[in-house]
């Protein structure tokens, strides 16, 4: 059973940071593209960061360029997302996602699988 379990959210103030993990079981994604997404409350989910399946290459929303960082583990068959200099704008719940294919998509139907979403909170 494939499962991909998100981590790290919490409260934080403005300008702090927060780096969310995902970890992935019962296959391996090594190759896959992989993507957080967020959905804060009354909008809809929305692309945050990708990383290709050779981890070569990272795609981020404008909104969080030069903010958050994507990277991936295929060792240890994660990805993870560092995010800095929050806002509270920023504030919503994280999911990861993951691609049965190669390449990044910035639209959600194109992923596979989820995760169950993380709360990040940030006040001002």
């Amino acid at each position: 059973q494939v499962q991909l379990v998100d981590a790290g959210g919490g409260l934080v103030q403005a300008g702090g940071s927060l780096r969310l993990s995902c970890a992935a079981s019962g296959r391996t994604f090594s190759s896959s593209a992989m993507g957080w997404f967020r959905q804060a409350p009354g909008k809809e989910r929305e692309f945050v960061a990708a990383i290709t399946g050779s981890g070569s290459s990272t795609y981020y929303a404008d909104f969080v360029k030069g903010r958050f960082t994507i990277s991936r583990d295929k060792a240890k068959n994660t990805v993870h997302l560092q995010m800095n200099s929050l806002k509270p704008e920023d504030t919503a719940v994280y999911y990861c996602a993951a691609r049965v294919g190669s390449t990044y998509y910035s639209t959600a139907g194109k992923y596979d699988y989820w995760g169950q979403g993380t709360q990040v909170t940030v006040s001002s």
